[in-house]
């Protein structure tokens, strides 16, 4: 059990009348306009104790958001884990048995292993095969800024540019661990139109969490032009969002022992100005930065063997228009 030192300012809703949905596939809802227009795909609890995107979705459910032209799916991932939130111990339900976000290459989907996660997953693949875009919506345990993740793809840190929320837009490749949904398939083709964005609202339970998880959410559905603008006008604030910086990760820190420890509780966007610095001892081995002006990205408190510890990286210019 992880120690949970952040109080729980939202709560969970409940989930259960989306169970059917309409797709086949339960806690997944198709919402179609019968106009031509992209299939846009918007997935909350990929971890089941980051529940600001339930909170979001079932905003736009009880809402009934209609999309004006394509298709809008809004899915629930994974559920069950969802279902095990417990606020006495609401660290223990990120997953059942494994992370669903570190199962989504062709090896993991068509293999042999058998936990309750990778089953939905394999249950989900059709369905975000189906979609053009893609929402995915986390939280994260440190009191942090809010970030975009976009993938390695330009196409993908130009959607994020256009969303223009939150401030601070990381670009990554993702984990040595495992693949995320974000790149599953053509997502991460650079050949491809197809283009998917991860969104960290902020600390898990934090109430502006939820705020920025729906802003994010209609910022995106605004962005493509896929709801009535007058609707997704009055969700937003009057003041523009702030200007956003661009990060561009060049490599992931990934835990070799069990004795990992960093040298500061950091916390994510610190930036480190010494190449050569110890930021943290893998064992009898020291982790440096590899440059100047180095900034940490996501440290995390689940310091164990095989799991990326932090990314790190610097600033960049955003995509040119």
């Amino acid at each position: 059990m992880i120690p949970n030192t952040y109080p729980i300012e939202t709560k969970a809703p409940d989930i259960t009348p989306y169970r059917q949905g309409n797709t086949g596939v339960d806690y997944v809802t198709t919402l179609d306009s019968g106009r031509a227009g992209p299939h846009v795909l918007v997935v909350a609890v990929t971890h089941g104790n980051e529940i600001c995107g339930a909170i979001t979705l079932d905003f736009l459910l009880r809402d009934n958001v209609q999309p004006t032209r394509g298709k809008l799916t809004l899915a629930f991932s994974n559920h069950a884990a969802y279902h095990n939130f417990d606020p006495d111990n609401p660290n223990d339900s990120r997953q059942v048995e494994e992370d669903i976000n570190r199962v989504w290459d062709e090896d993991d989907l068509n293999g042999d292993r058998d936990t309750p996660d990778i089953r939905r997953a394999r249950e989900l693949r059709p369905i975000v095969e189906q979609a053009d875009f893609m929402l995915d919506i986390h939280s994260m345990f440190f009191p942090i800024a809010p970030l975009i993740i976009a993938g390695p793809t330009h196409r993908s840190r130009e959607m994020a540019r256009d969303i223009g929320f939150p401030a601070d837009v990381i670009s990554d490749c993702g984990h040595k661990q495992g693949r995320r949904m974000r790149d599953y398939g053509a997502f991460a083709d650079p050949d491809s139109s197809k283009t998917a964005i991860l969104v960290e609202c902020g600390q898990h339970w934090a109430a502006a969490c939820a705020s920025v998880s729906t802003e994010t959410t209609v910022r995106f559905l605004q962005q493509l032009d896929v709801v009535d603008a007058d609707w997704a006008k009055a969700q937003l604030p009057a003041e523009p969002p702030a200007p956003q910086k661009f990060i561009k990760v060049t490599e992931a820190v990934t835990i070799k022992t069990e004795q990992f420890k960093f040298v500061e509780p950091y916390q994510g966007f610190e930036i480190i100005a010494k190449s050569g610095t110890v930021i943290a001892h893998d064992g009898d081995e020291p982790v440096v930065t590899p440059y100047d002006d180095c900034v940490l990205v996501m440290p995390t408190h689940r310091l164990f063997a095989g799991r990326s510890a932090v990314r790190l990286g610097h600033y960049t210019e955003p995509p040119t228009r």
